[in-house]
């Protein structure tokens, strides 16, 4: 299997350890969580919008504080330019 690939268990609810990281399986748990919730509701916006929005703020402001604010490193860090980045904060009300 390629280093990227991910590999979906035959039950589709009980995953390996081993199979995916730990933000994986976080990020997994957390939209299966959310369609048994929203069942065959519409989410709107589109699911994947909504989990881009909701991930990219806390992102955004975590890797941030963990380079003390220093918006050059956090940017290099995610591998974006640092316009880019500001661009991103401004968009979520960080600066």
């Amino acid at each position: 299997m390629p280093v990227n690939a991910v590999r979906m268990p035959a039950n589709g609810a009980n995953r390996e350890a081993s199979s995916q990281s730990a933000l994986s399986e976080c990020v997994s748990r957390t939209v299966r969580r959310y369609l048994a919730d929203i069942g065959d509701a519409d989410c709107g916006e589109g699911l994947h919008a909504l989990v881009i929005r909701e991930v990219e703020g806390p992102l955004l402001r975590e890797v941030l504080a963990f380079h003390d604010g220093n918006q050059s490193r956090a940017a290099a860090a995610l591998g974006i330019n640092r316009a880019t980045l500001r661009k991103k904060l401004a968009a979520h009300g960080l600066i």
